[in-house]
């Protein structure tokens, strides 16, 4: 378990570097690699309390992953289908769902002297991809697909042991979209925020009555 903690951890983080003018960009690999290196950091620096783990994790978060790229690639034709204003809540809503999952699995995670090794990397104009190996008790294979935006190559997709991160949560909002339609599916996703918040405070009440 412990190293699925690692990996949640891995599979948020996009790119932390900035290059100086459009042709001296740094390649993805080259980006990403500084970005895994600064989290590793982080969640070994034992001089940091959990919130300010958590905190440090969220601003490389919400400013390095392209959860809007990503969340038009999670409904495929439905995003297309939806309002500009049912977009940029499902937007919203998905990008608070990831966050606090990782959250919750970060406040678990234990450092265990994983190591990440890169592997390969395809770049098609803007697109790319770079290929990865997580080692630990046994080898784990993670893909990130990056896009060109600017100077950065942001993320938006993971894939993990040959499943895609963005086809496992299509074929179940597709699904909840047919029978629900999009209100529905947006409900299912604050329901399910609520849920790992509360969950989450319960937790903290819990280890706070253990330290009185």
């Amino acid at each position: 378990m412990k190293v699925r903690y690692f990996l949640l951890c891995v599979l948020m983080v996009a790119i932390c570097v900035r290059g100086g003018t459009a042709m001296a960009v740094p390649g993805p690999t080259e980006q990403l690699r500084v970005t895994l290196d600064k989290i590793i950091e982080v969640l070994r620096n034992e001089d940091l309390s959990q919130e300010a783990i958590l905190d440090q994790v969220e601003v490389l978060v919400r400013s390095k992953f392209d959860f809007n790229a990503m969340s038009q690639r999670t409904l495929g034709i439905n995003w297309r289908n939806a309002s500009p204003a049912q977009r940029a809540r499902f937007v919203d809503l998905f990008s608070q769902l990831l966050e606090d999952t990782y959250r919750n699995r970060i406040r678990n995670y234990t450092y265990q002297d994983e190591r990440v090794e890169y592997v390969g990397e395809e770049i098609r104009g803007s697109r790319g991809q770079v290929d990865t190996v997580v080692v630990a008790n046994k080898e784990i294979p993670v893909s990130y697909r990056v896009r060109l935006k600017g100077d950065e190559w942001l993320v938006y997709d993971v894939i993990v042991e040959e499943v895609s991160l963005v086809s496992n949560y299509r074929s179940s909002y597709n699904e909840i979209i047919r029978q629900e339609g999009f209100d529905g599916l947006l409900k299912r996703l604050e329901d399910k925020i609520r849920e790992l918040q509360a969950a989450q405070a319960d937790a903290d009440a819990t280890v706070e009555g253990q330290e009185a």
